[in-house]
């Protein structure tokens, strides 16, 4: 329990007025020490990986990413903090927050309001679990990006930067121009998180444990079933049958597709 111990606090909010609110306020709170301020959710995250606050203030509505998606990859941090979100309108939001026990501030904040919020966190009553969070993340129009825990931090990966995303057990490896990350993700569960967002014109599912980034895909190629160390998927023929892949920009590997997919070849 914190107590009346130091309290780390990092705000995030768009709007500059809105973070000065927020400042002057917290400067009327005893035990409380502002250890950075951010205009969006991806900021917040950078200033929580040197700083491991004890509480963040979230905006929802924010440019690059909001703040229930910057909720969703604050979880991965070593020690979780607490979350409480700011917004000015969204009923619908505010609803789900509520049916939830989410806590959140309602702007114009109140001193009494915030002192309240922050009274929670200090009785780690304001954790958020995988249960809330997994109710409100259909208010998200669209995730931004996968996170990664590395060595107790928090790597940001930009789903545009994305080639495919192969299923491995329990582990989703997600694979970029540059590196191989590995996600406690299924891939079925992100395929029909897509499939309710812009994402799921992004993505295609070329083979049952395997979805490619359309932009990425540069041609097909015809090949016999002798499988080179660079190609991904099960093939659904037999020895000495021919297959067809999908060749992809910026790195060697390949994709195999399934039987079922390959009119995307034709097509």
């Amino acid at each position: 329990m914190l107590n009346n111990s130091l309290l780390k606090i990092v705000i995030a909010d768009d709007e500059a007025p809105a973070r000065n609110r927020l400042k002057d306020l917290l400067s009327d709170i005893e035990h409380v020490a502002l250890v950075g301020e951010a205009k969006n959710g991806l900021e917040a995250i950078t200033i929580a990986n040197d700083a491991m606050p004890h509480l963040l203030l979230l905006d929802i509505r924010m440019p690059v990413m909001d703040g229930i998606e910057a909720a969703t990859h604050l979880q991965k941090l070593a020690v979780k903090p607490h979350i409480v979100f700011t917004t000015a309108y969204d009923n619908h939001a505010l609803q789900a927050f509520e049916l939830n026990a989410i806590d959140y501030l309602l702007k114009p904040i109140r001193l009494e309001r915030l002192q309240t919020a922050i009274d929670k966190a200090r009785a780690l009553q304001g954790i958020l679990n995988a249960e809330q969070l997994e109710a409100i993340k259909p208010l998200l129009p669209a995730r931004s990006h996968f996170s990664i825990n590395e060595r107790g931090r928090i790597i940001l990966l930009p789903i545009d930067e994305v080639i495919y995303l192969r299923a491995e057990l329990k582990y989703v490896t997600v694979r970029t121009s540059i590196r191989e990350y590995l996600i406690e993700e299924s891939l079925t569960t992100l395929e029909n998180e897509f499939a309710q967002t812009s994402l799921g014109e992004q993505f295609i599912r070329l083979h049952r444990n395997c979805l490619v980034a359309k932009v990425y895909i540069i041609g097909y190629e015809k090949r016999t079933n002798s499988t080179s160390s660079t190609e991904h998927g099960e093939h659904d023929s037999t020895s000495g049958e021919s297959h067809w892949v999908a060749l992809l920009k910026d790195i060697p590997d390949t994709i195999v597709i399934s039987r079922r997919q390959q009119h995307l070849v034709r097509s």
